[in-house]
């Protein structure tokens, strides 16, 4: 136990202690007791560790670990069919409570932090500074900038020269926004955007790149296709999301763009964390959708299960993967299957120690919390979760959550 843990106990100051435990890089071998008062974590020992009398613990035979952590979300959409289409026409108002149930569905299922990269008007950026109890941490990217009626051009920021881009970074960084996301390419839920090639030639998206990075700002590139993978390498980017790699010969993406991904030290987000359960429920795709999976021999599940392959090559190649799910962008990708997301990691040949390192503290470091977060240890905040197993045997056991704290406040 921490000096102030052993000698300065206060009746403010509480445990929780559990059968198992990771700690956010490994598993704790006879489970571990986290003290915890206020917001931080001030002492973490063995599960059998003798508490003061007046202490209050809560004591699980589950597993203890760090918060899940959320890469890619969109808290202003529900994640129902044309949900996030339909923010550019809502109210402030409108948005705002959406953006409520969201961070609640979020921290329900035991995500801790979440990373916005995408919203209408920077509406996420208020509840990111209100920090309310019991609600996730948010880093945010404000709405993302894309061409005129590029993809999510609903959502409000649409660039096309170098001196509007410029505009439109400077404007996100006056704004404070955590990171910077720009659409390299089409996407699946705009109609009449280019799936297969790009939206901003390399100079353009190295302008997004030039004026972010001297702004302290890192920049998160969409990307579908292979060519908008190419470009957004080219110019410079510090992550990719989707990394689809879908061509004119259907989605795939060689090992030679594999090898500079990892060259570069290129953090990659392959949204995974889709419910494929409800694939068979869905209605039937955009018709620029129906007539890439036609011609691709795909439907929809195959679409989805091919992913599973090409992070195992990721992983191979030695790329970074930071899970997020898109969480909002349609009904597969619900606001906390965060958990889902570790599992395709796992699915994919992850062990599962770095499965969850990779939704805990690996995240955390990627969206530049990993000093506060994603961890249990002494001085972090007290973001914790407990499920219903022993998760080093059980990784579905990540989807049983009993009980999630966001900076020491149950939720």
């Amino acid at each position: 136990m921490t000096a102030r843990s052993a000698g300065h106990h206060t009746r403010s100051m509480f445990a929780l202690r559990a059968d198992h435990a990771f700690d956010g890089t490994r598993f704790v071998p006879g489970g571990a007791t986290v003290l915890v008062e206020g917001e931080r974590i001030v002492g973490v020992e063995a599960g059998g560790f003798p508490l003061p009398e007046d202490c209050p613990v809560s004591s699980y035979a589950g597993t203890l670990l760090p918060g899940l952590v959320d890469a890619h979300v969109h808290l202003v959409s529900s994640g129902a069919v044309g949900a996030l289409e339909a923010v550019g026409a809502q109210s402030p108002e409108e948005i705002d409570a959406q953006i409520e149930r969201s961070l609640a569905a979020q921290a329900a299922h035991g995500v801790t932090t979440v990373r916005d990269l995408g919203d209408r008007d920077y509406r996420t950026l208020a509840f990111r500074d209100r920090r309310a109890p019991g609600s996730p941490r948010i880093l945010t990217a404000g709405p993302p900038i894309t061409t005129p009626q590029g993809h999510c051009h609903f959502l409000g920021c649409t660039a096309a020269t170098p001196e509007e881009l410029r505009r439109a970074v400077t404007e996100h960084r006056d704004r404070g926004v955590d990171v910077v996301k720009v659409m390299a390419s089409g996407g699946f839920l705009t109609p009449g955007t280019d799936m297969l090639g790009t939206q901003y030639a390399v100079r353009e998206l190295r302008v997004v790149v030039e004026a972010a990075h001297e702004a302290g700002l890192q920049v998160l590139a969409h990307a579908h296709s292979l060519r908008g993978t190419e470009v957004a390498i080219d110019a410079g980017v510090d992550g990719i999301e989707h990394f689809t790699g879908v061509s004119e010969e259907g989605p795939a993406i060689p090992d030679a763009v594999l090898e500079r991904v990892a060259q570069k030290a290129i953090l990659v987000d392959p949204t995974m964390g889709s419910d494929l359960a409800m694939v068979e429920l869905l209605p039937p795709p955009p018709p620029q959708i129906g007539e890439l999976m036609e011609r691709f021999g795909m439907d929809r599940k195959t679409m989805f299960t091919s992913r599973f392959e090409l992070v195992r090559r990721m992983r191979a190649h030695g790329i970074r993967v930071v899970p997020g799910v898109d969480a909002g962008a349609m009904p597969l990708k619900a606001h906390g299957n965060a958990w889902l997301a570790v599992g395709d990691l796992v699915r994919s040949g992850y062990p599962v120690a770095e499965a969850l390192a990779a939704g805990t503290s690996g995240a955390a470091d990627a969206c530049g919390v990993g000093d506060v977060t994603g961890r249990l240890a002494a001085g972090y905040d007290a973001d914790l979760l407990v499920v219903d197993g022993d998760l080093a045997s059980d990784p579905a056991a990540l989807g049983r959550p009993v009980a999630v704290l966001t900076r020491g406040h149950a939720v």
